[in-house]
């Protein structure tokens, strides 16, 4: 990823560390963790599993020319089943539209690196400002909206019949996930 270093590692670590929760959360022993949930919860994983990937700063990684090839057919297929899935449930959509951002900043990162690092010297924007805005604006909207669910919502009870639920399995725990993840997708989309 192009733009400082400093930012890139803290999408390195937003995005792995998000991935890991939602790999954590695919386990079947988790309460609430049905086949609808854990479905969710791979899709979000291979997200900030694949934002960590992408994020890593060009000076550590030099991203191989396949590389944005294998994200567009990844997160191109992730793209297409989620929109299969759309449904059974409108948070498929967005999963839809993050991935379809995923393949757009594949594409745009390779083409900036096939124009070379004389092009990108005067950083000139990568993608098409209007559809990199349109993404921006959908990103931010999702996340502001998100916030204010997850801080108005009302507190979980944290016994299930007499039992205690881990903090590490609160539904609020995977709905700020959610919402660090489009935060981390804000951010790759303005340095991109």
């Amino acid at each position: 990823m192009h733009g400082p270093p400093v930012v890139a590692w803290l999408l390195v670590v937003l995005g792995a560390a998000t991935g890991a929760y939602c790999l954590f959360r695919i386990r079947r022993g988790c309460p609430g963790a049905g086949t609808g949930e854990r479905r969710v919860a791979r899709a979000e994983a291979l997200m900030g599993m694949g934002m960590a990937v992408m994020a890593l700063p060009v000076t550590v990684l030099d991203p191989p020319d396949w590389l944005a090839a294998a994200f567009g057919l990844v997160f191109g297929a992730a793209a297409v089943r989620a929109l299969l899935l759309a449904r059974h449930g409108a948070h498929h959509l967005h999963h839809a539209v993050g991935a379809g951002a995923m393949v757009y900043m594949a594409v745009a990162m390779a083409e900036a690196g096939a124009a070379g690092a004389a092009a990108h010297a005067g950083h000139t924007p990568a993608g098409s400002p209007a559809l990199t805005g349109l993404l921006l604006a959908y990103f931010a909207i999702y996340v502001l909206a998100a916030g204010v669910r997850l801080v108005s919502a009302p507190v979980a009870a944290t016994a299930t019949a007499g039992a205690a639920v881990p903090v590490a399995h609160a539904p609020e725990l995977a709905s700020a996930c959610r919402v660090s993840m489009a935060i981390g997708m804000f951010a790759m989309l303005l340095v991109l």
